[in-house]
């Protein structure tokens, strides 16, 4: 797909469970950063789905936003995952290039928003009461942005070692925002916020800003927002992600 404000190019993945859809429509759970973490997710969903008895986990379809790569990563993501403000405050490339391309993450919102969520709910029977979205890293603090700035875009969402040091001053002001808004905006709203035992100490404090963050949203009353703060014994930043995926689709899977 391409976006239709700037014609910027995605690859849409899409996993359909086997199993039929119930009367409401199958969840869904879109993911950032597909290229890294799609394959990962669907096996989670596919493997845990098939006993939800069990598990708790039930079928759901997986979508999968990533870019014309074949590595796990690509440089777009820096501007699709990025706050309009944070140019000023992003870290000094060592290697002396220009300055990475950033600040698009509400013009990749609304692709999200505007052009692929009403494509799958086109082309598939989905439960639009139970969307997900997923997001490490930059996508974590993606995940964030979405939740202060639309929080009706998504009933569950899961923020893996999110890189709020990258958002600033932008993001804090979008936390302020949602946290004055009315209960009713936020209710039956749940996130995760999850880290790595050993993202402790990092020099951006990405562990202990998660941590604060989590506190602070879980201490508002009536807010209508389930928090859980998660931290993963004996994981990194990246090997966080297969351990943080399992725990996603449980998540995701709590009935409202």
């Amino acid at each position: 797909m391409y976006s239709q404000a700037e014609n910027r190019e995605y690859h849409i993945y899409i996993a359909i469970p086997a199993e039929e859809p119930p009367v409401t429509g199958y969840p869904i759970i879109y993911v950032l950063d597909a290229n890294s973490v799609f394959g990962t997710l669907v096996e989670a969903v596919r493997v845990q789905g098939r006993r939800p008895d069990k598990t708790g986990v039930v079928p759901a379809i997986v979508v999968g936003i990533g870019y014309p790569t074949e590595a796990p990563f690509h440089p777009s993501r820096y501007y699709d995952l990025t706050l309009p403000r944070t140019a000023v405050e992003l870290p000094v490339r060592p290697n002396g290039e220009a300055p990475i391309e950033s600040g698009g993450a509400e013009h990749f919102l609304s692709f999200i928003e505007d052009e692929l969520k009403p494509k799958m709910e086109r082309d598939f029977h989905i439960d639009r009461s139970r969307q997900t979205i997923f997001g490490h890293s930059l996508g974590g603090l993606f995940v964030l942005h979405t939740l202060f700035t639309r929080p009706g875009s998504f009933q569950i969402y899961v923020a893996g070692s999110p890189s709020i040091h990258w958002g600033g001053r932008a993001i804090m002001e979008e936390e302020k925002h949602f946290l004055a808004s009315t209960a009713q905006e936020q209710r039956n709203k749940r996130l995760l916020i999850a880290v790595g035992e050993l993202e402790a100490g990092h020099s951006s404090g990405m562990q202990e800003k998660a941590r604060e963050l989590a506190e602070r949203l879980t201490n508002v009353n009536d807010s209508g927002l389930h928090v859980e703060f998660r931290e993963f014994a004996d994981e990194g930043h990246i090997s966080v992600l297969p351990v943080l995926v399992s725990r996603a689709v449980r998540f995701a899977s709590v009935c409202h």
